[in-house]
C-alpha cells in the first residue's frame, strides 16, 4: 500500500463508502485468542475507519457489523457481540456527538435484545441533526432482505407492480443517502456476502488482503487512491462522467 497522505483529492473523493470488516476471528484464532478478543480488536479498527474518512470529507460511511447469516455462529460469540455493541454505543457516543457524526442502524432490529434496540433509538435520536458524516451500521442486514423489505413496502405505498428505479431506492433501508462509491472487503475474501446488493450496482470493489483488526491508515489510504485511479463511466464513455453523475 502506498503511504498515508493527510488529505485525498476531493473531486474523487467517495461520497459514500461500504466496509465488509472480515477477519475478526482468524485474526484472534492465529494468536490464540478468543474470538470474542478478535471482535474487540477489530473495534480498534472500525474507530480507526470512523476518523480516517471522517476527515477526507466522506459523506456516508457504511459498515457491515452482523449480517442476516451470522445468526448461525455459537451462541455464545453471538451473545457476546451484543454486549459489545452496547458497549461501543455507549462509550462512542460522546464523540460522534463532539465530532458530529449523524448514527444511524440498518437491518432487522426487532431480532435483537431489547437492551441493544433501546441503545440504538437513542443514539439515532441524539445525533439525528449532526452532519458532518452518516455513519451507517448494518446489523442483522441482507441484502436481498432489503430489497424484499423495500419492494413489499412499494407495493403497500402505491400499488404498483412496476416500481420506477429511482423511486424504488426510496424504499431501501439506505434511502436517504448519498449513491453507493467505494465497497471495501478486508480479509481476502473476494465477494460481497449479501451486502447493499442494490446498492453496490455501480460501486467500485476494493479487496484487501490484511485482516480487519491490522487495518490502518495506510490500507485505508490506498483504498482511496484506487478509487481515484478508477474510470467511472456508469455504461457511458469518460467525457460523460459528470452528466451521468449530475
Amino acid at each position: 500500500m502506498a503511504p498515508a497522505s493527510s488529505q485525498t483529492d476531493t473531486a474523487v473523493t467517495p461520497a459514500h463508502v461500504a466496509i465488509i470488516m472480515d477477519g475478526n476471528g482468524r485474526w484472534a484464532e492465529a494468536r490464540g485468542l478468543s474470538r470474542s478478543e478478535g471482535h474487540r480488536m477489530g473495534l480498534r479498527a472500525t474507530r480507526r475507519a470512523v476518523e480516517f474518512f471522517a476527515n477526507r470529507g466522506v459523506r456516508a460511511l457504511t459498515l457491515f457489523a452482523f449480517s442476516s447469516e451470522n445468526w448461525q455462529r455459537p451462541k455464545a460469540e453471538v451473545e457476546a457481540l451484543f454486549d459489545l455493541f452496547v458497549a461501543a454505543i455507549e462509550d462512542e457516543l460522546p464523540e460522534l456527538r463532539e465530532k458530529g457524526i449523524r448514527l444511524r442502524f440498518i437491518g432487522q432490529r426487532e431480532e435483537f435484545p431489547e437492551q441493544l434496540q433501546q441503545r440504538m433509538g437513542d443514539a439515532e435520536a441524539v445525533t439525528e441533526a449532526n452532519d458532518t458524516m452518516t455513519l451507517v451500521v448494518a446489523l442483522g442486514y441482507g441484502g436481498r432482505w432489503d430489497i424484499l423489505q423495500a419492494a413489499l413496502r412499494w407495493l403497500r405505498s402505491s400499488g404498483s407492480t412496476v416500481p420506477d428505479p429511482e423511486a424504488f431506492e426510496a424504499f431501501l433501508s439506505t434511502a436517504g443517502l448519498p449513491e453507493l462509491d467505494l465497497l471495501i472487503r478486508t480479509g481476502g475474501e473476494q465477494r460481497i456476502s449479501n451486502f447493499l446488493l442494490w446498492q453496490a450496482a455501480y460501486a467500485e470493489l476494493c479487496f484487501l488482503d490484511v485482516l480487519w483488526p491490522d487495518v490502518d491508515e495506510a490500507e485505508l489510504q490506498g483504498t482511496l487512491e484506487c478509487y481515484a485511479r478508477r474510470q467511472r463511466r456508469f455504461g457511458g464513455v469518460s467525457a460523460q462522467r459528470d452528466a451521468v453523475r449530475a
